[in-house]
């Protein structure tokens, strides 16, 4: 595999314009819509934008929490914050010019300020998706800075009498929080754009604290090890809890009977409540896919998109989609094929497909994939490569899949070629996947005295595609034919 080539397979986006739809539709960044238009210059906040205490109560009724509602300045003073931190609001600071001394000093020790309603606000209603989205992404920045916060009761037990927090302590290292959730994230990103699992499927937040914890290759794991997956999967609990409302993630809690109290054990389950779905359920929304995607692209991790590859030319196609799973690699290629003409497009993809390097054999793989999008628009290209030996085995095939007349039968040098390319295409593909087990089967059995004639072939990838029919075939004495075939390959070379 070349190392050029994205380590994350594509994801299938959203058009910028349902993400923005879904962005003002997020229940944090509506309260913090809302909080911005109900500010004024009456409006009192502390030095670091907060909402003064004396405000939370009228914030938190805008927003419509019950004046016995213990939780509703909480969530005032959380889309204040986002408010705040995404400029739909403003902070002004206040005036001590003219002053006395005692003054100043009183009003800086208050550091209270006025507010003002943002340039960002007008946005939301007046911008671009793009507009939108950047300050849904602002939002999402200040809601998983503080989901790595631990609760604010535990940082006050930490108070040392200087009055200052015991990280230590406490046992919380900020960077190693943010750290390990944007690990998180990732893995569960990696999940959702896996193509062998639906993408609205969740994933057991278990399984998901396992991924961060046990090493890959442990087998039973340790009670040391299962402790530390309990604990981390309690604080993803916690910490998704937070993300669900800023539209990042759908959420199940785990089921708070499975909680046990401190210094008690846990109630066994009955056999017929063994429901994985109770211990946490968590999926990236369709806007979380967009938002982890983004931080990744800012980290400089490769994190390819469909569609991203559509105004490039046929050589970063094929090269790129080169290590696609087959489903984003049609999907691109479509996309690729919207924006170009049949026929011209034809012959760039079959340039690109030439090659001896050993990536060539899957870009002559996806570039056959891509001509059978084309249609019969593609048949003159195909002819003008008929003498190509590189190309010439490809175009044979696509010309008689398409019924065209007049095709000029392959030479037997050209047949063993196409067949290695196929395989070593195949190899580079899929890897010992049972697909081409059976491949290799068909060859062996077909073409009598195929490693006789095999070995000779002038193509780049011939010893190591002998070695793995070799490897591949159950037969053993047709394994051992193609071993000695690779052999005689490799000292022909």
């Amino acid at each position: 595999m070349s190392a050029e080539r994205p380590t994350l397979p594509p994801v299938r986006l959203n058009s910028e314009a349902e993400l923005a739809r879904d962005a003002l539709a997020v229940p944090l960044l509506a309260r913090a819509v809302r909080l911005a238009r109900w500010a004024g210059e009456d409006t009192r906040v502390g030095a670091a934008g907060e909402l003064v205490d004396e405000q939370l109560p009228a914030a938190a009724a805008h927003l419509g929490y019950p004046a016995d509602d213990e939780d509703g300045p909480g969530y005032a003073g959380e889309a204040w914050r986002v408010a705040v931190d995404t400029g739909l609001v403003e902070i002004v600071e206040g005036d001590t010019e003219g002053d006395t001394e005692d003054e100043a000093a009183e009003a800086a020790e208050a550091a209270e300020a006025t507010v003002t309603q943002g340039e960002e606000l007008a946005l939301l209603t007046s911008g671009s998706p793009q507009d939108i989205l950047g300050i849904w992404l602002t939002a999402l920045d200040t809601v998983l800075a503080d989901a790595v916060v631990p609760d604010l009761d535990d940082l006050v037990d930490a108070l040392e009498e200087g009055g200052e927090i015991d990280l230590d302590s406490l046992g919380w290292d900020p960077e190693a929080e943010a750290e390990f959730l944007e690990g998180v994230l990732g893995n569960l990103y990696l999940l959702t754009v896996t193509e062998e699992v639906p993408a609205d499927a969740p994933v057991p937040l278990p399984a998901l604290a396992a991924s961060m914890i046990v090493p890959d290759d442990m087998g039973e794991p340790t009670d040391d090890v299962l402790e530390q997956v309990s604990d981390a999967m309690m604080r993803l609990d916690d910490q998704f809890r937070l993300l669900e409302p800023v539209g990042l993630v759908e959420f199940t809690p785990v089921d708070e009977a499975l909680m046990a109290e401190a210094g008690e054990e846990p109630a066994e389950l009955a056999p017929d409540e063994e429901d994985i779905s109770r211990y946490g359920m968590v999926r990236l929304t369709p806007l979380g896919l967009y938002g982890v995607r983004s931080r990744m692209l800012d980290a400089g991790i490769d994190a390819p998109a469909v569609g991203d590859l559509a105004d490039k030319g046929a050589d970063v196609l094929l090269a790129a989609t080169a290590d696609f799973p087959e489903p984003a690699a049609r999907a691109e290629t479509e996309l690729w094929l919207a924006r170009n003409q049949p026929l011209p497009a034809a012959r760039e993809l079959l340039a690109a497909a030439r090659g001896g390097d050993e990536d060539a054999p899957l870009r002559r793989l996806r570039c056959q994939q891509a001509l059978s999008l084309v249609g019969g628009a593609a048949e003159p290209a195909l002819r003008e490569v008929l003498d190509d030996p590189e190309l010439g085995g490809l175009a044979r095939v696509w010309l008689a899949e398409h019924g065209a007349a007049d095709v000029p039968p392959p030479s037997e040098a050209m047949v063993y070629w196409l067949t290695i390319d196929t395989v070593a295409a195949q190899l580079a593909a899929e890897g010992n996947s049972e697909e081409l087990q059976g491949l290799v089967e068909g060859l062996a059995q077909q073409h009598g005295g195929f490693f006789d004639t095999a070995w000779r072939v002038d193509h780049p990838a011939t010893a190591d595609v002998l070695e793995a029919m070799g490897r591949l075939h159950p037969d053993k004495k047709v394994a051992k034919e193609a071993r000695k075939a690779a052999f005689k390959a490799r000292s022909h070379r």
